[in-house]
């Protein structure tokens, strides 16, 4: 297969530091634009809006959106209609009923449409859901804390309604949750910390059952500093497992185990190549479908302001 040609749409931070050097390393795919209101990239041409860089590139088959959720569903209808194949970054859109629609459609064309979920590719992941096969699990505990000053600096968008506020991040351990325990999960139950002037929790503790019956703890918080948390235990009657730092490291037992460390964006991209090639699509809805829930009927708890 000759390479694909693919277009980033929304060129921040996310775009610069993991896509483009992804994209890269990746065979078969070829990055040859972007399009950004005010950002450009370095050497490749640079369009001002998707529409602008579709109809200068027609050669573009498909586009990788990593602009933020509240806009990225109206950017999916336009590149599906184009017939080009998409790659949504996480949370694939800002509500749930934008996430079926945008599958419906991607099936009704006949294009590939990616929920890229990121932290599924983590190193330890695969390790992880091959030793919870045919364990009896106990319970499960979630501990999601980082400091949206250092991880999320500017990003008012963050903070109104779309923009998820601690669930940005969260939504990564519920992907991961989708992967190494596959089959049901359910909200039984949410607490959201809101500061008095943003839309978003800065905090949330939720209660989830997978699997008909094991318990699951979720908390997630936007206020740590120090030490940062993005860990996953896991509590079976054949032992326990660690997944930490957001995927990437596994202890059974409490002793650490070797894993291979292939890079989450390189991996999500040989993911989406290989679903173009096959013509199939992949998109995950049960993390989306959690948060929604949980912003929906969670009870509100209203904390101080949030300065940056």
């Amino acid at each position: 297969m000759n390479e694909i040609a693919i277009g980033i749409v929304g060129y921040g931070k996310i775009a610069h530091d993991q896509h483009v050097p992804a994209l890269a390393a990746t065979e078969g795919l070829e990055l040859v634009a972007v399009a950004d209101p005010v950002l450009r990239h370095e050497s490749l041409p640079s369009y001002s809006s998707l529409e602008a860089m579709l109809e200068a590139q027609p050669e573009i088959e498909a586009v990788a959106l990593c602009v933020p959720p509240g806009a990225r569903s109206v950017a999916a209808l336009t590149a599906i209609h184009a017939r080009k194949h998409v790659l949504l970054e996480k949370p694939p859109t800002s509500n749930l009923a934008d996430a079926m629609e945008l599958e419906a459609l991607a099936r009704k064309i006949g294009v590939t449409l990616f929920a890229a979920w990121h932290s599924k590719f983590g190193a330890a992941v695969p390790e992880a859901r091959e030793w919870l096969v045919n364990k009896d699990i106990r319970s499960v505990r979630i501990t999601w804390k980082e400091d949206v000053r250092i991880w999320h600096p500017g990003q008012a968008w963050i903070w109104q309604e779309g923009g998820f506020g601690v669930f940005d991040p969260g939504i990564n351990a519920l992907s991961i949750l989708t992967a190494i325990l596959p089959g049901e999960l359910k909200l039984v139950d949410a607490e959201l910390f809101v500061p008095s002037n943003c839309a978003t929790p800065i905090a949330a503790n939720l209660s989830i059952v997978a699997r008909g019956s094991v318990p699951v703890s979720a908390e997630f918080d936007f206020r740590q500093t120090g030490l940062q948390s993005w860990d996953i235990d896991i509590e079976t009657e054949q032992g326990s497992l660690g997944l930490l730092l957001g995927g990437n490291r596994l202890e059974i037992d409490n002793v650490s185990r070797d894993v291979s460390m292939e890079g989450e964006y390189p991996a999500l991209y040989g993911r989406f190549h290989a679903l173009i090639r096959d013509g199939k699509s992949e998109v995950d809805l049960v993390p989306l479908r959690i948060v929604d829930d949980a912003m929906t009927c969670g009870s509100v708890v209203e904390v101080e302001p949030f300065e940056e």
